[in-house]
């Protein structure tokens, strides 16, 4: 698989399932194969457009951070709560490292290098487009699914457990940034 994807991502050897991580770490490829951004983009570029031009989290920063989030989560839910909410760890690993996976056919940059909304990012969001990539390269329809609820688009349909926790593991690493009260 490609090298690339292993060292942006090396959570993928979390996902136990060699199937899914391949299919996973297959769909990173194909997305930076299709995008006009590089692998050494995601570590610059902001991981939100939301923010502003002051934002200095990078979109991989934010990424790792999430999956992180929410394996700990995950890891709590199993602890806590056994086979009463049974928390799929391949399922929830894998949702969380493609989230955000569409981004890369979103976003472009201008002149300047900047990160900003394409033409292709206006007609379809980065939940749409990343369940696009995933099919692409055979991913699961439970590991779709979290793509497609993550973001608010998500508030329209029933969630998964894994996809709860990848939506606010997603948002509470977000949020603060966006409207965070200082004092």
């Amino acid at each position: 698989m490609n090298d690339t994807v292993y060292k942006l991502w090396p959570e993928l050897e979390w996902i136990k399932d060699d199937s899914l991580r391949e299919k996973t770490a297959k769909t990173w490829e194909t997305a930076l194969e299709k995008s006009v951004l590089t692998a050494d983009d995601l570590d610059t570029i902001p991981f939100t457009l939301l923010c502003g031009p002051d934002m200095k989290v990078s979109f991989m920063e934010h990424k790792r951070c999430v999956v992180h989030v929410a394996k700990a989560c995950g890891e709590m839910m199993n602890q806590f709560f056994g086979d009463n909410l049974r928390v799929n760890m391949d399922v929830l690993i894998a949702g969380a490292i493609l989230a955000d996976v569409g981004k890369l056919l979103e976003y472009e940059l201008d002149e300047n290098g900047k990160a900003i909304q394409g033409r292709y990012g206006k007609y379809l969001r980065h939940p749409f487009s990343g369940v696009s990539l995933a099919e692409e390269c055979g991913v699961p329809p439970e590991v779709c699914h979290i793509i497609a609820a993550h973001a608010n688009e998500g508030d329209l349909v029933k969630r998964t457990t894994e996809a709860y926790i990848v939506h606010h593991a997603d948002f509470m690493t977000f949020l603060p940034f966006k409207s965070r009260l200082v004092v």
